[in-house]
């Protein structure tokens, strides 16, 4: 069972290195730093999207419009931060 936690930090890992790589890219292309029209860019842009958007669009639906400003993605990872929380806590459960 202890590989089973293990597993599921890693893949929580993962999902937060993601996360904060396509808060940065956002950031990076909005002050025009990166350009879309770059294929590497593009790609990488769209593949993150892609593999993000399952997590953010239920989010998106329930948060309220706030113009221009997405929290989509802070509260997305506050809430894997919250299930790496739960899982440290209970981490006996899995000895």
């Amino acid at each position: 069972m202890t590989s089973l936690f293990q597993i599921l930090m890693l893949v929580l890992d993962v999902v937060w290195f993601i996360m904060i790589a396509h808060i940065i890219m956002s950031w990076l292309i909005s002050f025009q730093v990166l350009n879309l029209r770059q294929p590497l860019v593009a790609q990488i842009w769209h593949g993150l999207n892609s593999l993000l958007e399952p997590i953010y669009r239920p989010i998106r639906r329930v948060l309220p419009p706030m113009g221009g400003l997405d929290l989509a993605p802070l509260v997305a990872l506050i809430g894997v931060y919250a299930i790496r929380i739960i899982l440290v806590n209970n981490m006996h459960a899995f000895m």
